[in-house]
């Protein structure tokens, strides 16, 4: 009797990617990759058509995020399976990524060594988090948190905007932004803008294509 196999939905923008893993799981007799997607709004559509037993999503997506596929697909499929498979490493990422119903988290870095074994132990109905994964989660907790307002100017930063742009683009003062600013400053113990803008990237808070 043929062994029951494990059906794989592959989301990644890079269609290397995306035939480097199949290459990969086709090797294993247990697991098949159904269908892939090059887009967060693909592998919604694939979900539904696909019904996959696991599915491995990047969160670098070009419309529709990973992030917002993932909330999309267990919104209207709470039993989805689904294992972020991404180069991002910030702790941000993480949290948001098992806040919108992840499963789990792999870096690409240990694709080869861990891939095969983490579809099968979430196909059993675990939930796999490797220490280094768990380490920036416990991290994260540490970290004092951005308030609403705080996050939208560290954003506009990003972006290259001047205290008076930033007030006029969310409709407060400079004298707010300015309060906004040392209190970003003063909560992750950094000197400038700069210094708080590479923090938040590093750390999964904002994203600069």
């Amino acid at each position: 009797m043929s062994q029951p196999q494990i059906r794989i939905l592959c989301v990644d923008d890079h269609a290397v990617v995306r035939e480097g893993i199949a290459v990969i799981l086709e090797l294993q007799p247990d697991m098949k990759v159904v269908a892939s997607a090059g887009s967060g709004l693909q592998a919604v559509h694939m979900f539904r058509e696909y019904r996959p037993d696991v599915t491995l999503m990047d969160l670098q997506l070009p419309v529709v995020t990973g992030l917002e596929a993932i909330r999309t697909i267990r919104s209207h499929h709470a039993g989805a399976r689904i294992i972020v498979l991404t180069m991002y490493h910030g702790d941000e990422d993480i949290y948001q990524a098992l806040q919108a119903g992840a499963t789990t988290y792999l870096l690409k870095e240990t694709l080869s060594k861990d891939l095969v074994r983490v579809i099968r132990e979430v196909h059993a109905g675990g939930r796999p988090i490797s220490a280094e994964i768990a380490a920036r989660l416990t991290e994260r907790t540490a970290q004092p948190l951005l308030t609403p307002r705080e996050l939208a100017v560290l954003k506009l930063i990003a972006e290259g905007l001047h205290n008076k742009e930033i007030a006029t683009a969310l409709g407060i003062t400079e004298e707010t932004v300015h309060s906004h600013l040392k209190n970003i400053f003063t909560k992750w113990h950094v000197g400038d803008r700069r210094a708080a803008v590479n923090v938040a990237v590093r750390r999964g808070i904002i994203h600069v294509e």
